[in-house]
């Protein structure tokens, strides 16, 4: 590295890889509600609001304690905060293959995201001592590579066991590698934070932190759009299984097997490149990145709209469509990331992606499938009193539920344009940085 008193480049891939792996499992255990949702509310005989619900628990604590676990990985080993993390969600996801109802199984989803809260402030503030500044996009890519591979396996792996073995042994086979992840972890050596004295040093709470990471103008606009971000594409993977299913009569293995390409394979080169990208544009300008993305984000939104709006049983034209959309959407995370890092002090890095990470799951990923399976329920009402139906119960809804959550699904695109112009305007306030 440029410092010979930071960490050093062989325990820093070590590193870099632990956190790649915990962040796959992140992913996978995240996920697998959207992958093996339709058995539960089957079984469990739930709405779409009520399966929206059961993503939407994940991240409504998931969203609220990550801010104390920002301002731990600025004050203690962080290590220790992702061993302990990744154990007590990875338990949990285990137990969550026990629930007899729903109430059970959206309060383990609880606990999983307050284990979960603990990977991204500790994983990325790891990152940025690691590795320099012109480096850390990349890095950062590679982190997320989790991201798409944990999603892909979740859709793949707990599709097949769902149909081969039931929804529940999906849930044990999710909680297993984790623990295993949690003792690799404690090998993982602490690179050296800032010489200086630092506000994050003090023992004493103080909103001066919160203060001067809400000061920027660029860090308003990020954190609005991370909660944008996530509302769609939280949305999209909680309800793209369903979809198919519905829809397209597809059975769950196979709907899966469309959801694993679109979140997991087409999502890996818009990942890599988007961190390639990030750094070349940012030799152009400062800015350059968020300017990228930007453009990235405005190009999927006709890519949305044909995929929601293919006829059924065009899954060629859904999964091309619908997977070129989210490798641009994916375009945003490493050069979101690294641009936090780049504008935020070293010592405030873990308290600015906890709050950023705040803002996009309680108003983005929490608020997605909800809104969502809500907007569904809607639709599907009205599909069916257009379809001459006058008792509305869950039987008689049930052919009617793939056009609703068509419907619903047509908020994703009017996003996307309002993303868009968001991250123009954080690229114009990060210009006036300069």
């Amino acid at each position: 590295m440029t410092n010979d008193k930071r960490f050093p480049v062989r325990g820093a891939w070590y590193a870099l890889l632990i956190l790649f792996l915990i962040n796959t499992v992140n992913f996978f255990d995240r996920l697998i509600i959207g992958a093996v949702g339709e058995p539960i509310r089957r079984e469990f005989e739930l709405s779409d609001t009520s399966l929206g619900l059961l993503s939407t628990a994940f991240t409504l604590l998931y969203a609220f304690v990550g801010i104390p676990f920002g301002r731990l990985a600025d004050r203690v080993p962080r290590k220790r905060i992702l061993a302990a993390g990744v154990f007590v969600w990875s338990l949990l996801t285990f137990a969550s293959g026990f629930a007899r109802n729903f109430t059970q199984i959206f309060l383990l989803r609880l606990g999983v995201g307050v284990g979960e809260a603990s990977c991204a402030p500790a994983a990325t503030s790891l990152i940025s001592d690691l590795f320099p500044e012109d480096k850390r996009a990349r890095a950062m890519s590679i982190f997320m590579l989790g991201l798409p591979v944990g999603i892909a396996l979740s859709f793949a792996v707990s599709g097949w066991v769902a149909q081969e073995y039931g929804w529940r042994t999906a849930f044990f086979v999710a909680g297993f590698p984790g623990l295993l992840l949690a003792v690799a972890a404690l090998f993982i050596r602490e690179p050296l934070r800032s010489d200086a004295p630092t506000v994050a040093s003090t023992t004493s709470f103080s909103w001066e932190p919160f203060r001067r990471v809400f000061s920027s103008q660029t860090m308003f606009w990020l954190i609005l759009s991370g909660a944008v971000h996530n509302f769609s594409l939280y949305a999209l993977s909680s309800f793209m299984t369903p979809y198919l299913m519905r829809f397209h009569d597809l059975d769950i293995r196979d709907a899966n097997i469309i959801a694993m390409l679109v979140n997991g394979i087409f999502t890996l080169p818009g990942l890599i490149l988007g961190g390639i990208a990030g750094d070349l544009a940012k030799r152009w300008r400062t800015n350059g990145g968020l300017i990228v993305v930007a453009a990235a984000t405005l190009l999927s939104v006709p890519l949305f709209y044909t995929a929601i709006m293919a006829e059924a049983g065009s899954t060629t034209v859904f999964l091309l469509a619908m997977g070129s959309a989210f490798a641009l959407m994916y375009f945003y995370y490493s050069i979101t990331y690294a641009t936090i890092a780049d504008i935020t002090p070293r010592e405030l890095r873990g308290t600015a992606m906890a709050v950023y990470f705040m803002a996009m799951y309680l108003l983005g990923g929490a608020l997605g499938p909800y809104v969502v399976g809500a907007m569904s329920d809607h639709f599907t009402r009205t599909a069916a009193l257009a379809g001459g139906v006058n008792e509305l119960t869950a039987a008689a809804l049930e052919p009617f539920r793939g056009a609703g959550l068509q419907s619903a699904m047509m908020i994703i695109p009017v996003l996307c344009i309002a993303l868009a112009i968001i991250m123009f305007l954080a690229a114009r306030a990060r210009k006036q940085l300069d």
